[in-house]
């Protein structure tokens, strides 16, 4: 287990150079070091290392959302206003209906496992868009209009609203039946989630300004606090419960709280990020299964492919009446192509839990990465200049 471990990090850490080095994001080296390590191809990675990835994911999605409840400011949903709100769910939204429709005719899928892999691919990426969000603030491109502030604010709420549309979903995949009531169930499901979370957050809070422990400490005990949270959801029985929504909402508390400690937080939390990364991109490449990809990876590329359509279509809705010209709109649709972490934290979860649509969703999560995270990216990176004024010159 130590030899798997330590080929996970330092291979993961070689392939995201070689990759970053090439202009590429750095997450396919890992997701191809997982591929390549995995019990597909060369099989160095023990199997009680397998045996716990899902529990490993599960962590790194707690991370993920800590990490934006610290860095979301709600104040900025507010300032951008009603374009945020809607890119808050509406691309993603139209994306599912994209995958609901097309999937089943092109994958040979029910319309339950179509929801399910429409909640795994649909969520766009802020590991790749809010570096660039923050690098065009810094240079002053599009900030007199705030779009960095609006594509930053949407695509951070908008995983959100994924996930907590997948665990609908796939208790629905489980069960054999999508069950419209659960699905009511939903806004209840966020609003008792950030309640929770909100008295979470100002109890740590107090409890970090009586007692002043180190970062490190504060760390370690909010973590195992939303752990808590997240694990509560199933055992909330008939009480519809989010112990993502908790999760995010208790490090937006500490944020509106004491924005000093959220920034010493979140600085902390992206130093396990580096860590955590690397595990999860890796052990989801391992779950691949090499000559189903092969075979049948061209339907879900086509699948891809075709449902950005839907997604883009969703971003052009949601900016009707901004007063942003053709091609600041454009530069909104480029950024909300790339897809990566969320699909890495969920992307496998069906295949763990047996349902037979699996394979196919955690090998379309991973093509999905393959396919928009460097899309997404270079479309972003060579296109700024051009499609957004330079305010500050």
């Amino acid at each position: 287990m130590l030899v798997s471990m330590a080929l996970i990090l330092l291979c993961g850490l070689l392939l995201n150079r070689i990759c970053i080095s090439i202009k590429l994001p750095g997450i396919l080296g890992m997701l191809l070091t997982g591929i390549l390590l995995g019990p597909y191809a060369l099989n160095l990675i023990a199997p009680s290392i397998l045996q716990v990835s899902g529990d490993l994911r599960e962590f790194a999605l707690i991370v993920i959302l800590l990490r934006a409840g610290l860095a979301l400011d709600l104040e900025d949903l507010k300032q951008v206003g009603r374009p945020a709100i809607l890119l808050s769910f509406l691309p993603a939204l139209l994306e599912i209906t994209g995958v609901i429709l097309l999937a089943p005719p092109l994958l040979q899928i029910s319309l339950i496992d179509a929801a399910l892999l429409g909640a795994v691919i649909a969520a766009v990426s802020p590991a790749i868009i809010v570096p660039r969000m923050l690098k065009l603030m810094n240079q002053g491109y599009g900030t007199k209009k705030r779009i960095p502030h609006l594509i930053m604010a949407g695509a951070t709420v908008d995983d959100i609203f994924v996930i907590v549309l997948f665990t609908s979903f796939l208790q629905g995949a489980v069960e054999g039946d999508l069950n419209l009531i659960s699905l009511g169930t939903i806004p209840l499901s966020i609003i008792i989630g950030f309640l929770i979370g909100v008295a979470t957050g100002l109890l740590l809070f107090r409890l970090f300004t009586y007692t002043k422990p180190r970062d490190t400490v504060k760390i370690i005990i909010t973590i195992s606090i939303a752990a808590i949270l997240v694990a509560l959801e199933s055992a909330t029985g008939a009480i519809p419960y989010s112990g993502l929504i908790a999760t995010m909402a208790l490090g937006g508390t500490i944020l509106k709280q004491d924005e000093t400690m959220a920034v010493r937080l979140s600085a902390k939390f992206e130093k396990l990020w580096v860590v955590a990364q690397i595990i999860l991109f890796v052990l989801v490449g391992a779950e691949v299964k090499i000559s189903y990809a092969i075979q049948g990876g061209l339907p879900i590329v086509a699948l891809i492919l075709g449902v950005l359509l839907f997604r883009i279509t969703g971003v052009y809705i949601s900016l009707i009446q901004t007063g942003l010209t053709k091609e600041e709109k454009l530069f909104c649709a480029y950024s909300y192509i790339p897809k990566a972490t969320v699909q890495a934290a969920i992307g496998a979860i069906p295949l763990s839990l047996g349902l037979a649509s699996g394979q196919l969703i955690v090998t379309a999560a991973v093509l999905a990465i393959c396919i928009t995270a460097p899309l997404g990216a270079i479309c972003m990176d060579r296109s700024y200049k051009r499609l957004l004024n330079l305010d500050n010159s």
